[in-house]
């Protein structure tokens, strides 16, 4: 199996710590994602979750607009770098419970993947295995 670096989302959606949650929902609902990693002097502070919201915002009627993401965010975030083998990644994840993981590299976001990404790629990979044992058979 291939590094992290092969298959992680360098795209990254960001977000400066002093702004408010209704700046992070108006960001995660135009570009259609569940998450934004918080930033805080150009360095990674934490993650901003769909979830965060519910439970932080919606759960306790607060308004959006008056809350900084600072109050809401989570600042407990798991990373790897670059070059982490994809297996040790996804072993990662599973062994804490996670839906993500932020990849940096000295401390510099450089990209994230995700269990959906990291679906996706075993999905490619067992076609591919499949196909070759296809032809293999021929």
């Amino acid at each position: 199996m291939g590094q992290i670096r092969d298959i992680m989302e360098k795209n990254v959606i960001t977000i400066e710590n002093d702004k408010t949650a209704q700046d992070a929902a108006k960001i995660i609902a135009e570009k259609d994602i569940s998450f934004l990693v918080i930033m805080n002097e150009g360095k990674p502070q934490g993650v901003l979750s769909e979830s965060d919201f519910v439970r932080k915002v919606a759960a306790e009627d607060k308004k959006a607009s008056e809350i900084k993401i600072s109050e809401i965010m989570s600042y407990k975030f798991r990373s790897v770098g670059p070059t982490t083998t994809i297996e040790d990644a996804i072993q990662k994840m599973l062994n804490n419970n996670i839906r993500r993981l932020l990849i940096l590299d000295n401390e510099n976001l450089v990209g994230v993947i995700t269990q959906t990404d990291l679906a996706s790629y075993l999905r490619d990979q067992i076609l591919v295995d499949g196909t070759i044992k296809s032809i293999s058979k021929d």
